[in-house]
């Protein structure tokens, strides 16, 4: 090897000045950031300390469900009773509606079996009346003598049977009607009543409760005032006065009302006297 050879330096070759100065100028940027932010981080800011996460006991979490289960099964229950009562409700209002459908029917059939029974009733009284005017009329035929004497013969009203003949001959031409006592209306009765009570006597209202009054009398020996009845003596349907001259004065039907007609005109069942 020749003493005069170069030999090769370990050394690192030297940079070139650009290369270090724009090392230079990257490190120096890198520090003024640093610094920058050194001064804007607040000057009292806390450390960082370790903290530690609280976790739920075993115990709380238990109370917790159980009380959960509770509201449940509390929801539960009370779902169960509005559904019971809802229920109910419904019941009785079906009930309440089945009730008054069969109380409709059974007032229903009250009514017809009482509209049923009263007209049975009416078509009984109207034969009992035909069956008994003709009974009057079989009996008439055989006591006209006696009537026809009766009536021939001239008699006068005097002192109570005056008054009334008075009366009952004035109200002839008043309407008939059922219930009427006057002034102007009549039924049967009640003119008979307040004929009477001309002469200060109070009769009862009903015509069978008239006609059971008094002493009977013959229709052969009747005198003015006299009371006439038709059907029985408990039980008439009719009652008029004897007013003399084989007549008497009745408040007779709606068609007529009050009238003055002869004893054969509607021969009567019997009589009553009472002055």
């Amino acid at each position: 090897m020749s003493q005069t050879a170069p030999i090769r330096s370990h050394r690192k070759p030297r940079q070139s000045a650009s290369k270090l100065a724009l090392r230079a100028g990257v490190a120096g940027g890198v520090l003024s950031t640093i610094a920058v932010a050194g001064a804007a981080a607040p000057a009292t800011a806390e450390p960082l300390t370790e903290k530690t996460l609280e976790m739920p006991t075993l115990g709380s979490l238990g109370a917790d469900l159980a009380s959960a289960v509770s509201a449940s099964a509390e929801a539960s229950q009370q779902e169960a009773l509005d559904q019971s009562l809802a229920a109910q409700e419904n019941a009785a209002l079906q009930k309440a509606a089945k009730d008054a459908k069969k109380a409709k029917a059974e007032a229903d059939r009250k009514a017809e079996a009482e509209k049923a029974e009263k007209a049975r009733a009416e078509a009984q009284e109207r034969a009992s009346r035909t069956a008994a005017r003709t009974t009057l009329s079989a009996k008439s035929s055989s006591s006209s003598g006696s009537v026809a004497s009766s009536s021939s013969s001239s008699q006068v009203a005097t002192g109570s049977a005056a008054a009334i003949v008075a009366f009952a001959r004035a109200q002839v031409g008043d309407a008939y009607v059922m219930g009427g006592t006057g002034p102007n209306s009549w039924d049967c009765s009640g003119l008979v009543q307040a004929a009477y009570r001309q002469a200060g006597i109070d009769l009862p209202r009903i015509s069978g409760d008239q006609s059971s009054r008094g002493t009977a009398v013959s229709l052969s020996n009747l005198q003015p005032g006299d009371i006439l009845y038709w059907g029985s003596r408990s039980g008439s349907y009719h009652v008029a006065i004897y007013v003399g001259g084989g007549k008497y004065v009745g408040a007779q039907n709606p068609s007529t009302g009050v009238v003055e007609r002869d004893l054969d005109w509607d021969p009567p069942s019997g009589a009553v006297r009472i002055l």
